[in-house]
């Protein structure tokens, strides 16, 4: 695939180390898919950073992501999962290792429960700049639309999934909630009406992930899921959804690291 007019930055993957703990989800394990694994398959792109997403198999595992950020480097960012218990010192040592995010996975579980989503993604937002991403069904915004409308920062996985409460999804673009276009192969819905909605209802919202290696999802990511971003947005949005509006809504995390690390450094 040439793709050399457009920049990359991942919104949305999974890195995958049988040296670190996997955790049965409803009797699933993931194959093998190291960073190295992900860079070979991304090589025919321009990647210019990323974001490593925990996945519900991964549990609390802190050990992997950190390792995985220090292979890949400073242009990516991890996205995980914690307990309510984890402690400040524990988030900002995170933070320090490229963490920039922490995920609520109420598709699969995995992560913490929902009932302490407004007081972590507080706490996180305050604490170290970080947003909260949801991997949600669309059908279930309908008693979240409050709470997640009023959070500082937020994204929601894979276009929501569903088309049924898409309505409600847009409701929260048009709030500044991000969108991730990814996981095509895994939604209930026609991809290229759902984009345009959801960039007509605000440009700055979808940001693209490839999604690898795509577990259990019913279609694996293709290239030509690429290219429909670009015949369907045209290249201009298209510019914005690959790499502008993800890395600027990750940026503020990446500006408030530098901080700390300042801060630490002076100590």
């Amino acid at each position: 695939m040439d793709t050399p007019e457009f920049k990359l930055f991942d919104a949305h993957f999974h890195i995958i180390d049988p040296r670190f703990p996997l955790v049965p989800n409803a009797g699933y394990v993931p194959g093998r898919y190291t960073s190295s694994d992900y860079l070979e398959r991304i090589q025919a792109y321009r990647p210019e950073g990323g974001a490593i997403v925990s996945g519900s198999f991964q549990a609390y595992d802190q050990d992997y992501l950190v390792d995985a950020l220090a292979r890949l480097g400073s242009a990516y960012a991890g996205v995980t999962q914690l307990p309510a218990t984890v402690t400040d010192e524990e988030i900002l040592d995170l933070n320090l290792a490229g963490v920039r995010a922490i995920r609520f996975n109420l598709k699969r579980g995995g992560s913490e429960n929902v009932s302490h989503m407004d007081e972590m993604a507080r706490r996180v937002y305050e604490l170290a700049g970080w947003h909260v991403e949801l991997y949600v069904d669309s059908r279930e915004l309908a008693t979240l639309l409050p709470m997640v409308a009023a959070l500082p920062a937020v994204s929601i996985d894979h276009l929501g999934l569903s088309r049924d409460g898409f309505a409600d999804l847009l409701r929260l673009v048009e709030k500044g909630v991000k969108v991730k276009a990814s996981g095509f192969g895994r939604v209930q819905m026609d991809v290229p009406t759902a984009l345009r909605d959801i960039h007509s209802a605000n440009p700055s919202a979808l940001m693209f992930g490839t999604d690898l290696p795509s577990t259990r999802a019913a279609r694996p990511y293709c290239d030509a899921d690429f290219q429909l971003v670009i015949d369907t947005l045209g290249e201009a949005a298209a510019r914005r959804v690959f790499y502008e509006n993800a890395r600027s809504f990750y940026g503020s995390g990446f500006q408030f690291a530098r901080q700390q690390h300042q801060r630490t450094g002076s100590d």
